[in-house]
């Protein structure tokens, strides 16, 4: 009599909370939990309430200043600074992600002379607040005779600050590879940089995406010093918007709206990544 031979289940991935790295929460502090909650909610949704019934007491609410945001040449105006922002962001991204890569390999090489300046480039320059870096271009250059536009008065300091940043999230990302990864890659003959270049940093870029996209959220938010060197971006726009026509509140509350609708879509696309990444496919798994 012939035996059919046993099928091989492949083991599913399981969350942390299952791996033992975190124990679960009992009974008593789900309900804590959700008490501190439900707490948290009433006293926002209080607050809320609180600070619209002041702004209809001092005619905040009116129709009339808002229907300013209905106007084509205002919508036109805000979104050409949206614009504005948007390729603050962009170009400082471009930069700042394979100069970032590029520190966070020249800080890991085996050379003193060469790990060490870029060690200190970037403990120095996430030290240094964005908005000393800003003034020092906008003061400082002027002085030696060099004179940028403002949008690049602009773009620098955030490329060299966020950068630094930049560098410590593919490190960290290098770090976390089993060092299993460079071993093979060395016993298949492939030397010192093409490991790096094909093998590690491919998989430290994936490791890292989701922190990279929350640094861009990060980023995002620091192009609203544009108004240090006068550069029209959106909450710069707002200002001027609201302080010409009065609106002051209506106008920086349009535009919170619009800040938080883009962080919450950058920080969808990192929670997708991370999933992807790091979640448990619902595919069949195949028979062994």
């Amino acid at each position: 009599m012939s035996m059919a031979p046993a099928r091989r289940r492949v083991p599913a991935a399981v969350p942390d909370d299952d791996l033992g790295i975190f124990d679960a929460p009992g009974p008593r502090a789900r309900r804590r939990t959700a008490l501190a909650g439900a707490v948290a909610l009433m006293l926002l949704a209080a607050l809320v309430v609180a600070a619209m019934r002041q702004f209809a007491a001092h005619g905040q609410l009116d129709a009339g200043k808002w229907a300013l945001f209905t106007q084509w040449p205002v919508i036109r105006y805000l979104l050409t600074s949206l614009w504005a922002t948007t390729q603050v962001t962009l170009v400082s991204a471009a930069i700042a992600v394979p100069f970032g890569a590029l520190l966070a390999v020249v800080r890991l090489s085996r050379h003193p002379l060469l790990s060490r300046p870029a060690g200190w480039y970037v403990e120095l320059l996430r030290a240094v607040p964005l908005l000393l870096l800003i003034y020092a271009f906008l003061f400082g250059l002027p002085e030696t005779g060099l004179r940028l536009p403002l949008f690049w008065q602009l773009v620098w300091p955030i490329v060299l600050t966020n950068a630094a940043v930049f560098a410590e999230i593919f490190r960290a990302g290098v770090r976390a590879l089993p060092v299993g990864q460079s071993e093979a890659a060395f016993a298949l003959g492939m030397g010192h940089v093409q490991c790096v270049r094909h093998v590690i940093l491919p998989q430290a870029v994936r490791q890292s995406a989701p922190a990279l996209v929350s640094q861009l959220v990060r980023l995002l938010k620091d192009s609203t010093l544009g108004y240090v060197v006068s550069f029209l971006e959106l909450l710069n726009a707002a200002k001027v918007l609201g302080e010409y026509n009065h609106t002051i509140l209506q106008s920086y509350l349009v535009v919170a709206v619009v800040f938080v609708a883009v962080n919450l879509a950058l920080a969808g696309l990192a929670d997708r990544l991370q999933r992807r990444l790091t979640g448990v496919s619902s595919a069949p798994q195949p028979e062994g």
